[in-house]
């Protein structure tokens, strides 16, 4: 009885000891994969190049919207900023026709101000487009989760939530 119930444990043993080891060889590949997109993340923003994807928009007074056909963003860049996004809220001063109903500008961002923090960057910049000025707030995650807001002279400001990413090659000119 004593050699069945030994074998039984061994047995057991056995089988339960591969299971352990690869779900700690699981956990090592997920933090070796967080800690490589963090070095990526920390890159993009110490370049002052990445292009922010939003994928949801929350606009002032309004609930959260999302973005699911199209592409919209932001490339950011010292030498030049362009912005391509959607505008949900309440315009001050609009030109006759009520203009693309969107944020498009481009320009040079002045004033950029980076803060590391624990866990994030905080981003801010200025950028002068043809028709208003924009005040841009970056929160970017380690992981490579971004939050924008945008306030400007002519409209109410406005909140986006994506990504950062490496902008494409045709795009680094």
């Amino acid at each position: 009885m004593k050699t069945k119930l030994l074998i039984l444990l061994v047995l057991l043993f056995s089988l339960t000891f591969p299971v352990f080891a690869q779900e700690k060889s699981k956990r090592q590949l997920k933090t070796e994969r967080e800690k490589q997109k963090q070095r990526e993340t920390e890159t993009l923003i110490t370049s002052k190049n990445f292009v922010f994807e939003a994928q949801k928009v929350i606009p002032q007074g309004g609930g959260l919207l999302n973005l699911d056909y199209n592409s919209y963003f932001l490339k950011f860049n010292e030498t030049k900023t362009i912005c391509d996004l959607p505008f949900f809220g309440r315009g001050f001063n609009v030109p006759y026709g009520g203009g693309d109903g969107g944020i498009k500008f481009e320009g040079v961002p002045e004033n950029i101000q980076i803060e590391k923090k624990k866990k994030s960057y905080s981003i801010k910049a200025i950028v002068k487009g043809n028709d208003d000025v924009y005040n841009l707030f970056f929160t970017v995650f380690l992981d490579g989760g971004a939050s924008l807001s945008v306030n400007s002279n002519n409209r109410a400001s406005i909140s986006y939530d994506g990504q950062i990413e490496a902008p494409k090659q045709e795009e680094v000119k």
